[in-house]
């Protein structure tokens, strides 16, 4: 239940109150989260390569292919995935500081694995449709960069101690 929550309130952002919502939610529940996200998101590459009978994977039968498509995809997509995400809560925390926001890594972390919901839903429905290139990865990396500043002008500035 509170994975649907998580969704539901990562679809709304940059609303105000979703943002504080998602903000009470741990990191375990971030991280398990976008690990579901990009499950979902390697259903298309996972289908393309079952169904496609050439090169090396053609060889394979059902169990070795999907073993397969683990090491040599998944694996990969998530360490990506997740030096991507700390990379721009990085960013965040730099964006944070200019603004005068008192903000922690953690926090832009999570915030910016919420961020990632509408590109990988987006993303894993135009690729069952037809294939996408790589260079989508990048438009969507600067959605999330957008809306991370978006989430960081909701915070309220640092108050000036005299």
């Amino acid at each position: 239940m509170i994975f649907l929550q998580a969704f539901v309130n990562s679809i709304k952002l940059p609303n105000k109150k979703a943002i504080f919502k998602l903000n009470r939610v741990g990191m375990d529940i971030a991280v398990i989260y976008m690990f579901i996200l990009l499950v979902l998101v390697s259903i298309p590459s996972l289908i393309e390569q079952l169904t496609t009978m050439d090169g090396q994977s053609a060889e394979l039968n059902l169990f070795f292919q999907s073993i397969y498509f683990f090491i040599f995809y998944f694996l990969p997509l998530v360490l990506i995935v997740f030096l991507l995400l700390s990379l721009i809560a990085y960013i965040g925390s730099g964006i944070a500081h200019l603004m005068r926001r008192k903000l922690r890594y953690s926090i832009l972390w999570k915030m910016s694995a919420f961020t990632t919901t509408v590109p990988v839903i987006l993303y894993t429905l135009l690729a069952l449709i037809f294939p996408l290139s790589n260079t989508w990865l990048w438009l969507f990396f600067m959605y999330s960069i957008v809306f991370l500043i978006l989430i960081i002008s909701v915070y309220p500035k640092r108050r000036v101690r005299s």
